[in-house]
């Protein structure tokens, strides 16, 4: 298995360490729960080390990701993030991952760590146009600072007004006397904070700055067990849950991603123009139990009738609401909201309605 910088600090606090897109990694130190807890009232950090980076440079960087990914690139502008996916070709979708404009003809993506190389192998051979690609993902680690507290805290840290930095924006400058630290604020928990990018060699000074300056307000190491339990409560769509090969971005709600601009011909527009003119024949949804139970990835969806409608593709008890959480797909006429549905639980019928994500206001 490969490791992180940091996989010596998650063993030095008990975390239990589980392989997972190759990379041997924390599940959880604490617990689940109270780490959850922790990000949502105070603030947690994640090794994210194993995420992938590709920089896009030169004059055919923008004309190469206009041609690969959904969204508009040309709408950045240096400072900004985009969310965005790689269509595939065949109506799915190759990865979801984040455009980070960092000069004119400079940009970052940041790619599931799951897909690294599938979509390493994905832009070389979507690259006729020449854009310069450098796949940086095992020269650069990263941590995600996140809860109300992650603010106060990396503020100690550094002399950038950290308020200066909204959602889905970047700055470039000096962390725990670290220099050229990218300072991002896109989160994946729904809590707030900030992702910090650096140079491996500098990562036990950046962990242990972050934790000191953490101590008063209860800081806590956090894995991916509660990170998947924040995501799902934030209502964020999970590549191999909610996104995959054979699933398209209209399907899965990010009509918003999805832009068919002039001059923006890229991969796969005229199938998805026209599922959004036309509708798809399932949508995701998220839902709340109301009976009590825990959905799980692959349980079913049924109707009244106990007919199958569609499948959970992620579930969960939520530690903020305590009750039974989840997404899936079905069928179009069970989409709006508070339609009575069903998921089956070894066995047992629980009703469900449909509701829209966050879960956690």
């Amino acid at each position: 298995m490969k490791t992180t910088p940091f996989t010596n600090n998650h063993i030095s606090l008990g975390g239990k360490m589980h392989e997972f897109a190759g990379y041997n990694m924390p599940i959880e130190y604490t617990g689940i729960i109270d780490e959850h807890l922790t990000v949502c009232n105070a603030v947690g950090v994640f090794d994210v080390s194993h995420m992938g980076e590709f920089w896009v440079k030169g004059p055919n960087a923008l004309s190469f990701l206009q041609h690969v990914t959904s969204n508009n690139v040309a709408a950045l502008s240096p400072g900004k993030v985009q969310y965005t996916c790689f269509p595939n070709g065949k109506g799915g979708i190759v990865d979801d991952l984040l455009v980070y404009q960092y000069a004119e003809d400079k940009y970052m993506l940041v790619v599931n760590a799951a897909n690294i190389e599938k979509d390493w192998a994905w832009c070389n051979v979507n690259n006729p146009m020449g854009a310069i690609l450098e796949n940086s993902s095992d020269n650069i680690a990263q941590l995600a600072i996140q809860g109300p507290k992650a603010q106060a805290t990396l503020q100690k840290l550094t002399d950038i007004d950290l308020s200066t930095i909204p959602y889905y924006t970047f700055k470039v400058g000096e962390i725990a006397g670290v220099k050229d630290v990218i300072i991002s604020n896109t989160g994946y928990t729904g809590a707030g904070g900030f992702e910090l990018y650096f140079y491996p060699n500098d990562a036990q000074t950046i962990w242990n700055a972050v934790f000191k300056a953490g101590e008063e307000f209860g800081i806590k190491a956090a894995g991916l067990g509660s990170r998947d339990t924040l995501r799902l409560e934030a209502g964020f769509c999970l590549y191999g849950h909610e996104l995959d090969d054979a699933t398209s971005p209209i399907e899965a709600g990010l009509g918003w991603i999805t832009k068919f601009v002039d001059g923006k011909e890229f991969i796969d527009r005229p199938l998805l123009e026209k599922q959004k003119k036309e509708g798809t024949s399932r949508k995701l949804i998220g839902f709340e139990l109301i009976d009590r139970g825990i959905p799980r990835q692959g349980y079913e969806l049924l109707n009244g009738d106990g007919e199958v409608i569609g499948v959970v593709t992620s579930g969960t008890m939520s530690p903020i609401r305590k009750i039974g959480i989840g997404m899936g797909y079905v069928k179009p006429e069970y989409t709006p909201l508070d339609t009575e549905i069903f998921v089956e639980v070894r066995g047992r019928k629980l009703k469900a309605k449909v509701v829209r994500p966050p879960f956690r206001k």
